[in-house]
């Protein structure tokens, strides 16, 4: 009876599952990648932009030729008023898009798909909220134009319209943290912008965007001063107007600064949780 030696088999080697650690540096990377895939969407999609070019040249047109002689006396003496809130309206309403496209992306799997890439996790949601700059400095520029087209001439000179834009644009991001926020709670993107709106709206137009606080009754002034809103327009007035940094630039800046810090590690929390 003779046996037989067998060579033992060399053991199956397992694949590594264990996960890839993201770098800061890739994180950043990967964040600049998706808002290129953001920037690509508008060029493929072009009436994303509906709200940021046509908003602003109908909502100037319509609220100078309509109250310009009545608040102020003639359409020319308006503008120093409506062009600064008009500004401030559009750009700030023009967030709410990044809870509804963010909330859209996740109904699709977008990111279920991203998932599976070796990137950073928080990179979608961050290169989501980055695009969206393009889009505030498209309503931006499309405003001030419309403004210099009707005879706005601010005294504050390139620096101060500069300056209007970008605490503008700043502003406007850190609001959208907050629309990210309810994209990634809601289950609906029609939701997140019927919200978004309700809450928007009535803080836009009970503000002084568009007439001085002085005519409103005594207990809608309170609250008109008050409105973050209204501290945003005044940052923006005295800037392109004045050339002015004030008070409520500061203001402005410390308000963004709050609403980064508070919502965007709740909101990369719940994004977390979610994907």
């Amino acid at each position: 009876m003779t046996t037989t030696l067998t060579k033992p088999r060399s053991p199956i080697a397992q694949p590594d599952t264990a996960p890839r650690r993201i770098s800061l540096q890739q994180s950043f990377a990967n964040t600049f990648t998706m808002a290129y895939r953001g920037i690509l969407k508008i060029k493929h999609n072009p009436e994303q932009l509906f709200d940021v070019v046509i908003q602003p040249i109908i909502f100037t047109l319509m609220f100078t030729y309509i109250f310009g002689g009545a608040i102020a006396g003639d359409v020319t003496a308006y503008l120093p008023t409506i062009i600064p809130g008009i500004l401030v309206q559009t750009v700030i309403t023009g967030s709410i898009v990044t809870g509804t496209q963010l909330r859209e992306d996740m109904d699709k799997g977008v990111f279920d798909r991203f998932k599976s890439l070796p990137i950073a996790r928080i990179a979608p949601l961050s290169g989501a909220l980055l695009a969206d700059v393009v889009r505030y400095g498209i309503a931006t520029t499309i405003t001030f134009i419309v403004g210099f087209a009707m005879g706005y001439r601010p005294a504050g000179g390139v620096v101060g319209i500069l300056s209007a834009a970008i605490l503008v644009m700043v502003c406007a991001f850190s609001i959208s943290w907050i629309f990210a926020l309810m994209g990634v709670l809601m289950n609906k993107a029609s939701t997140v912008q019927g919200v978004s709106m309700l809450v928007l709206f009535p803080l836009t137009f009970l503000s002084n965007a568009f007439v001085d606080p002085a005519t409103m009754p005594s207990w809608l002034q309170k609250f008109v001063n008050v409105n973050p809103v209204s501290h945003l327009v005044t940052a923006v007035r005295e800037l392109a107007n004045d050339g002015h940094f004030g008070l409520h630039v500061v203001w402005s800046l410390v308000g963004a600064a709050v609403i980064v810090a508070v919502m965007a590690p709740l909101t990369v929390r719940m994004y977390m949780r979610k994907t």
